[in-house]
């Protein structure tokens, strides 16, 4: 299998008037209509918008979730869209995160074994993965937590158990999508504190998809999306 090949001293991600369209003829729903940004390493970004507006999109071709329907999608100066699928596999195991509103833990397993999860593919030894997975969970603040099941914990550390899964792989990039969409106020911004630490601590680069102002508010940039289009591109802050 061939990897894929990083290149320095360019933008983290780049979007090149990409777009994306669902169904044909009179069916068809274009979904992004030609967007363009660039994202640099460190950021933390609040992509924002109504139902419909083309964030998941957005977030989904980010992800390798999903391909553009023209355009050009760039990771550090790779077109992601040239790649082979397991190039395209290879690039999300090794440089992407992934958060999703309902926490997609498995029921009847442990934390530490749904961290280690992603260490599997790696081909680590047991060992390895149980330190690295103790280490994940240690930083997302669940010590003494490792063996209980999801059913066993609450729905912030839940998707605290999510997170240590997302960043235990060490990821260049953490994608969340509604990571705070089935919290209660208090445990949501446990969880976009949580998120702020790992962006400024570790370097990692954040990007969520989120309805919530208040939510957004933790990001130093935020792109608002309105019928598949960037309505705005507001900078609050810089990269850490």
């Amino acid at each position: 299998m061939n990897t894929v090949s990083i290149s320095d001293g360019q933008p983290l991600i780049e979007f090149r008037n990409v777009t994306k369209v669902y169904g044909r003829g009179q069916a068809a729903m274009q979904a992004l209509r030609g967007i363009g940004f660039s994202i640099m390493s460190g950021e933390f970004i609040a992509v924002m918008g109504p139902s419909g507006s083309g964030k998941s999109t957005c977030l989904n071709i980010l992800g390798c979730l999903d391909q553009p329907s023209s355009g050009s999608y760039m990771f550090k100066g790779v077109e992601v869209g040239g790649l082979t699928h397991d190039q395209r596999a290879l690039l999300r195991r090794n440089y992407l995160g992934f958060v999703f509103q309902g926490y997609n833990l498995l029921n009847r397993t442990s934390a530490l074994e749904n961290v280690e999860l992603p260490l599997i593919y790696r081909g680590l030894s047991a060992s390895r993965r149980h330190e690295l997975s103790f280490n994940a969970l240690k930083t997302v603040g669940l010590n003494g937590w490792e063996h209980h099941t999801p059913s066993e914990l609450s729905g912030g550390q839940q998707q605290r158990v999510a997170i240590a899964r997302a960043i235990v792989t060490d990821p260049s990039v953490l994608l969340a999508d509604e990571p705070t969409g089935n919290l209660d106020s208090s445990r949501s911004m446990e969880i976009m504190e949580l998120l702020c630490r790992l962006n400024t601590e570790q370097g990692i680069t954040v990007v969520i998809v989120t309805h919530e102002p208040g939510m957004a508010a933790y990001a130093r940039r935020s792109i608002h999306f309105i019928d598949g289009s960037i309505e705005k591109d507001n900078r609050t802050g810089d990269p850490v």
